[in-house]
């Protein structure tokens, strides 16, 4: 969990880097203070160095990594505060909330038959959810663009400018998710997630 932790803060420092003057190389740094996501109030930020002297190549990894986490911790979110609120599955009533959720899994019967499942559909989304350039032949147009030519939901009529605003709600929506879901953990473990979230449980 910790490694899951520490990944998701690293992608989320590492999608800004300030303009670096490299020496002279084959590949040119990348200057990615005019990026999506470099924007106020700290523009380019990337305080372990992480995109010092990168190329464009090693910019859209790390991007991507970043949007991932985001949808994940989205998800996350979503999910702990549904869960949190009451609401169950019909059959799962007794699940708790929050992470206890997980012991419940790992403890019980039901638990156990459930495992084999999500893992099943984990593995799916994964493959779906995915760049898919190789066997589709459609590239991306940016880090995290996977409908892979197929899937659009109108995204090619949007102009320029609506595209960037909504890629930037998204990775500042996914950037406050991380945060978001660490808090939930973090204050779940100190026993008062109830003090934030005065919900019925």
């Amino acid at each position: 969990m910790k490694s899951v932790i520490i990944a998701s803060l690293v992608a989320s420092a590492a999608a800004f880097a300030p303009a670096q003057v490299g020496r002279a190389s084959t590949s040119v740094a990348l200057d990615i203070s005019g990026q999506i996501g470099a924007q106020a109030p700290l523009g380019a930020f990337d305080p372990l160095g992480i995109m010092k002297d990168a190329d464009q190549e090693k910019f859209d990894t790390w991007r991507e990594i970043e949007i991932v986490h985001g949808r994940v911790a989205m998800l996350a979110v979503s999910g702990y505060l549904t869960t949190y609120a009451g609401v169950r599955f019909p059959g799962a009533d007794d699940v708790p909330a929050g992470f206890a959720a997980v012991n419940w899994l790992m403890t019980t019967d039901e638990g156990h038959l459930i495992l084999p499942q999500m893992w099943t559909t984990f593995l799916i989304a994964t493959m779906i959810n995915r760049d898919a350039s190789e066997v589709t032949g459609v590239k991306p147009a940016f880090p995290g663009d996977y409908r892979n030519g197929k899937l659009d939901f109108g995204w090619d009529k949007l102009d320029d400018k609506t595209k960037a605003r909504k890629r930037s709600i998204e990775l500042n929506n996914g950037r406050a998710a991380q945060m978001g879901i660490l808090a939930l953990m973090t204050h779940e473990a100190m026993g008062n997630v109830g003090a934030i979230l005065p919900l019925a449980n």
